[in-house]
């Protein structure tokens, strides 16, 4: 099944990984480190949460990454259980300056995944600073072609289930936020 999509998908990595420098390589790994484990954004919506103001957007964004860790990484990847790309292609190499290779599957891409979640989840609570999110998320959606790490049909599904895990959290959030302050 994968043979057919990961035909252009190759010669477009094949591209990236021609035009790569060490520099580019340094930048990019820097950037993916935002998305890493979500940890970034995850301490970010834990911070959100202990202001008022920005308390709803802080739960809409842990409960959509919750989301995402349960059904993206923990379902999805082990069912699909799609081969990185220099696992299926050996002239294929991971680019990542530091650290080690990825060993779980490639799909859909964690990173891109929780970033998406995260900055949409902001996005729908506070349009200014979700816009930056946004801008971030992208850039790791980004990174992870750019380092070899992903294939684009594995970013793309990334930042489509984070998109829409993040609305379902917004809906499930004003739903309990509704019943939490009809109690008090």
């Amino acid at each position: 099944m994968w043979e057919a999509l990961t035909g252009w998908e190759n010669s477009f990595l094949h591209t990236l990984q021609d035009g790569a420098t060490e520099t580019g390589d340094v930048i990019w790994t820097a950037i993916t480190t935002f998305g890493e484990a979500g940890i970034f954004w995850i301490a970010l919506s834990v911070i959100l949460m202990l202001f008022p103001k920005t308390r709803k957007a802080g739960f809409t964004m842990g409960l959509a990454l919750l989301i995402g860790v349960i059904v993206g990484n923990g379902v999805l990847k082990n069912v699909i259980a799609r081969p990185r790309p220099y696992d299926f292609d050996p002239s294929l190499s991971c680019r990542l300056a530091w650290g080690k290779m990825s060993t779980d599957f490639s799909f859909p891409s964690g990173h891109t995944l929780a970033s998406f979640e995260a900055a949409v989840g902001l996005f729908i609570r506070h349009k200014k600073w979700g816009s930056a999110a946004l801008v971030l998320a992208f850039l790791v959606c980004i990174s992870r072609l750019f380092l070899i790490v992903h294939y684009p049909s594995d970013v793309i599904a990334g930042a489509i289930l984070g998109t829409l895990f993040a609305i379902l959290s917004a809906k499930v959030v004003d739903i309990l936020w509704k019943k939490w302050e009809s109690r008090t």
